[in-house]
């Protein structure tokens, strides 16, 4: 198993960026598919973003499309999350998880295996 750590949320105002990032250790990071979830208070943990073993190939939830940049860096085992452009909505605990293969991760939750501990973001009008 992987071991997943985010980093990088906090308060922000409307129109406001934050940049999260997801440190992975122990298994082998670069071999697959990695992916951005939220979860907001009272409701289900739902998916955001994912991007391929490669970092060529990336899908958004159309909510955060044109807003949202998810990237990876191989050599740091770190994936991102860029969020532009925040709306109260977006506010949330946001989870990195690894996906079960490289290719084709969807949005759903059980094509992902391993879990952070999740970071909070909250987005003030």
């Amino acid at each position: 198993q992987v071991q997943l750590v985010e980093s990088g949320g906090g308060l922000v105002q409307a129109g406001g960026s934050l940049r999260l990032s997801c440190a992975a250790s122990g298994r082998t990071f670069s071999g697959y598919g990695m992916g951005w979830f939220r979860q907001a208070p009272g409701k289900e943990r739902v998916f955001v973003a994912t991007i391929n073993w490669s970092g060529t190939s990336t899908y958004y939830v159309n909510t955060v499309k044109g807003r949202f940049t998810i990237s990876r860096d191989a050599a740091k085992n770190t994936v991102y999350l860029q969020m532009n452009s925040l709306k109260v909505e977006d506010t949330a605990v946001y989870y990195c998880a690894q996906c079960k293969w490289g290719d084709s991760c969807r949005h759903t939750l059980d094509d992902y295996d391993s879990w952070g501990q999740g970071t909070q973001v909250t987005v003030s009008s």
